[in-house]
């Protein structure tokens, strides 16, 4: 994506969640992250975003992907871009409610269908069906991490990778919470990088996308494959 491009994405979107914030109840949002996306710091919105810029470059192909599932899809933020890259796409999110408030503001594209988690769980969707699925920032808040993955490669075709971005829980992540506002309490976070980097090597190969940013990381990116 042209940083162009990127741009009128983000600004579009950070609209409508800013717009979605004025509505609600104040904190009702936070976890979906609905403050940091549309944080007026633009050092703490720009980090954000980059996480986001990093995942959509490197998932970027010329042939469009068959079905992507964006697990733990929140807000939405990147249903649009994935939208443009898949012939269909699956959001699954326990917490539809952020999702369906941006929906007023930016309707889904067609070739996305919406699955209420606390309905379905992972292991009834299709196995072997994905070429991609993206958890962006989700798998730190999930109870049971060594039975969702094992869920989640198990819906990946042969071919297929799961995109994994994570915070590191680390004393600059802490510092760098605190200042952002009480919004970022992390009381919702089950774990951090280093946990979950543990428990898929346990059954799987970690390949490395980005780190944001060295010496100190703040979050880390990277691909999961069977």
């Amino acid at each position: 994506m042209k940083p162009s491009d990127f741009n009128t994405y983000k600004t579009r979107y950070r609209t409508a969640i800013r717009n979605v914030l004025a509505e609600v109840e104040k904190g009702r949002l936070d976890e979906a992250a609905f403050p940091a996306y549309s944080h007026p710091n633009p050092l703490i919105n720009w980090l954000f975003w980059q996480r986001l810029r990093k995942v959509m470059d490197y998932i970027q192909r010329p042939t469009p992907y068959e079905k992507i599932l964006d697990f733990g899809c929140g807000s939405g933020v990147m249903l649009p871009y994935l939208a443009s890259l898949s012939s269909h796409v699956t959001a699954m999110d326990l917490d539809l409610l952020p999702l369906q408030l941006v929906q007023k503001k930016i309707p889904l594209a067609a070739n996305i269908e919406v699955v209420d988690a606390s309905q379905t769980q992972v292991k009834d969707l299709p196995q072997n069906t994905y070429d991609l699925i993206i958890a962006l920032d989700v798998l730190e808040h999930v109870h049971d991490l060594p039975g969702t993955l094992t869920d989640l490669l198990a819906l990946l075709k042969p071919e297929g990778q799961l995109i994994v971005s994570v915070p590191t829980e680390n004393i600059l992540y802490q510092i760098g919470r605190k200042l952002a506002g009480s919004e970022y309490s992390g009381a919702y976070h089950e774990r951090g990088a280093s946990e979950i980097k543990k428990e898929v090597q346990k059954i799987a190969t970690i390949h490395p996308i980005a780190t944001l940013y060295r010496p100190l990381a703040l979050f880390e990116i990277f691909s999961i494959k069977k």
